[in-house]
């Protein structure tokens, strides 16, 4: 459906440059915007290897298996997953790759994550409540350093390409609140009305 939106607009565009007699211009903003595109793209690409990076040092080096022992009470008491599952391992990394604003490099971390909780999960052809749950604590992505953000920003010549920091520290922090408070409201509903 986003495909037949997107050719509609492009479409659009050209007939309206077309009928208004710009189409020169329309010509010239294809061309610098694809320019800008690619641009974009490195700065991006960039910032993600540098990220990336870090993770996989974090990793190797046991700072991540340090972070895990240090919340795994916490992630306890959200989630029920046994001791020393390969789980919580995923569900901390995913969830540190979204602390840290990367998007992108959470995905294959809350798949394998998905995929741990899976096994403990009866149902196979329905999500379990630790699913669920951990779906929208992702959703919600509670961040410390939107990285990717202040990388577009930064590229689109913000001044102060950081000073949304704050804005994202509560914003997120409200939303994933909300969230986890509003999957247990419903949890509870459920359990009370004999859904499981």
């Amino acid at each position: 459906m986003l495909n037949y939106i997107w050719v509609v607009m492009i479409l659009l565009g050209v007939f309206w440059g077309l009928a208004t007699g710009r189409l020169e211009n329309v010509t010239e903003a294809v061309i610098s915007s694809s320019e800008e595109g690619v641009q974009l793209a490195f700065v991006l690409l960039g910032v993600m290897c540098l990220w990336s990076g870090l993770m996989q040092v974090a990793q190797k080096s046991g700072l991540i298996k340090s972070i895990t022992k240090l919340t795994k009470d916490f992630f306890a008491g959200l989630f029920n997953v046994p001791d020393n599952h390969p789980a919580i391992g995923a569900i901390v990394l995913s969830f540190a790759s979204n602390f840290f604003g990367l998007g992108n490099a959470a995905t294959p971390l809350g798949i394998k994550a998905m995929e741990s909780l899976q096994t403990l999960n009866d149902k196979k052809d329905t999500a379990s409540n630790d699913m669920i749950l951990f779906m929208v604590i992702n959703a919600s992505c509670i961040q410390f350093i939107p990285t990717n953000v202040i990388a577009l920003r930064d590229a689109a010549g913000s001044l102060d390409a950081t000073g949304i920091l704050p804005h994202v520290w509560i914003s997120s922090f409200i939303s994933t609140a909300t969230a986890i408070i509003f999957n247990f409201i419903f949890r509870n509903i459920a359990k009370k009305r004999g859904i499981k």
